[in-house]
């Protein structure tokens, strides 16, 4: 009966280290799934898996659908996981969500910059994930956790149900590097780039991960640009363009040419101002207008608005600010309770302020502006 007892207890200790083996990473990422300050709308969780960005754009995944199933793939090893995105079109096969505000603005103090996002969608629970890859840089960045599955009704309650949690390395909407790189989405209705040339393909979210893990500064992000195509899920009914900012002020806003094979179209800061600003249309000499007008952006969100007010808060702070007066920014162009045509009902759901020399973010949730939580690596 001993030897029976030894034979088992062995055979469960063989299994235990193959799973630690297998899954150590995941688990201990899991684990380390918590809700900040009580908020069970808002996680912080520690990345610690292994993930393989090169594996990632060799198989030319651009569009969720293929991503989530990848992550399946690459965390589930074999096991029945699911995750689904509920960030899909309308019944008109569009999407008029996700109308942000982002900008780059130098510190009052003189010392660095700020990088600002307001994160405007309908009220879904955010993630904040701390990633420190042995190929790469730390990093802090938010995700919006409906893009992998959850909802105010479905929540991370429970090691079972927290596994989807483990797509968000790949789903990030915005985020700070350790060498002060940020960088964030804004949506353009009808934008979605279709990047087609010999070059492997990258999503919406994941050439973010790749400035995130791999580059220091603006001109390291364009050169990476110039190595893969950026072609956004045509599913989910919208296009994107991004903003990206390093530690010493250069800042630059991404586009793509939807006349021109969609090439990839560069606004550059001007040197001479100490910020820079995008909201939901197209910055591009091209396209830019100051007129709102639905074939270079979005006029239903009030994009032309938003930027008008934000680029008059910064002037007349001569483009410097305090942290407090870069979160008066963001509040001053937030949505709250914008009903839809649809019945839905948006909000900001965040508003974000990076700290690019302190490598900080401090996050107020769904307009709950008294309430500042800080992160940091």
């Amino acid at each position: 009966m001993k030897k029976v007892f030894i034979w088992i207890l062995g055979i469960l200790l063989a299994l235990c280290i193959a799973v630690a083996c297998i899954w150590g990473g995941e688990i201990a990422t899991v684990r380390s799934i918590s809700p900040v300050d009580g908020n069970k709308y808002l996680y912080r969780m520690e990345y610690k898996a292994a993930y393989d960005l090169d594996d990632l754009i060799a198989n030319d995944i651009d569009e969720n659908a293929e991503l989530l199933d990848y992550v399946v793939g690459r965390i589930g090893k074999g096991l029945p996981l699911k995750i689904k995105s509920s960030h899909v079109a309308d019944e008109d096969g569009e999407s008029e969500t996700m109308n942000c505000t982002s900008f780059q603005a130098a510190k009052a103090d003189g010392e660095g910059y700020y990088f600002g996002r307001n994160y405007d969608f309908f009220k879904n629970p955010t993630m904040v994930t701390v990633s420190r890859p042995k190929k790469g840089y730390a990093s802090i960045a938010v995700s919006d956790m409906s893009h992998f599955g959850y909802s105010l009704e479905k929540l991370p309650e429970g090691f079972a149900a927290s596994l989807s949690c483990l797509a968000s390395i790949y789903a990030p909407v915005d985020g700070i590097n350790e060498k002060g790189l940020c960088t964030s989405i804004m949506a353009l209705p009808k934008q979605a780039s279709q990047q087609d040339t010999p070059r492997h393909d990258v999503g919406t979210t994941i050439i973010m991960r790749l400035w995130l893990d791999r580059c220091a500064t603006v001109e390291e992000a364009l050169t990476l640009l110039e190595t893969v195509d950026v072609r956004h899920d045509a599913g989910v009914g919208s296009g994107y363009h991004y903003m990206v900012a390093d530690a010493s002020g250069d800042c630059a806003v991404v586009e793509f040419d939807k006349e021109d094979g969609w090439k990839t179209m560069i606004v550059r800061k001007d040197p001479a101002e100490p910020y820079m600003l995008v909201t939901n249309h197209l910055l591009s000499p091209k396209y830019y207008t100051t007129i709102p007008d639905e074939a270079v952006g979005n006029p239903h969100s009030k994009s032309w608005w938003r930027y008008e007010t934000a680029d008059a808060y910064l002037r007349a702070h001569g483009g410097t600010l305090t942290l407090e007066e870069a979160q008066e920014c963001l509040s001053q162009v937030h949505w709250k309770d914008l009903v839809w045509d649809n019945g839905m009902v948006e909000d900001t759901q965040y508003s974000n302020v990076y700290d690019q020399k302190n490598i900080t973010l401090s996050l107020r949730n769904w307009n709950t502006y008294d309430i500042t939580c800080t992160f940091g690596l």
